[in-house]
């Protein structure tokens, strides 16, 4: 069944009931006139940002953000607890490169 177009983002909250009610992907897009890809594309985007979103890492608009665009409290603390994340990941690896490199250096018993 063709449709008029609307955004798939505008369909994301009767997708997701549809889904919660145990309908099969092939149903949803029949109802909606979506193709396969259409379909699969919208939830893996709708997966990736659940991630996101449960990661606590701030979701962010592509492109030049508008001249009115105000940083809310909420996504610096996000962006803030991100960087933090990222540099405890890389203190933690180059702490285990440390490890590595001394026990190589112990094994050919150089010091």
């Amino acid at each position: 069944m063709p449709r008029s177009y609307r955004h798939i983002q505008e369909y994301e909250k009767e997708i997701m009931e549809l889904r919660e009610q145990g309908l099969t992907g092939r149903q949803i897009q029949e109802k909606f006139g979506f193709s396969k890809k259409q379909y699969e594309n919208f939830i893996t985007r709708y997966n990736r940002r659940q991630d996101k979103i449960a990661a606590g890492i701030a979701l962010k608009r592509k492109g030049r953000p508008p001249k009115d665009y105000i940083v809310s409290e909420q996504d610096k603390v996000a962006e803030l607890k991100y960087i933090l994340a990222r540099k405890d990941a890389k203190i933690k690896s180059l702490e285990m490169e440390n490890e590595l490199m001394r026990d190589f250096l112990s094994l050919i018993e150089r010091k």
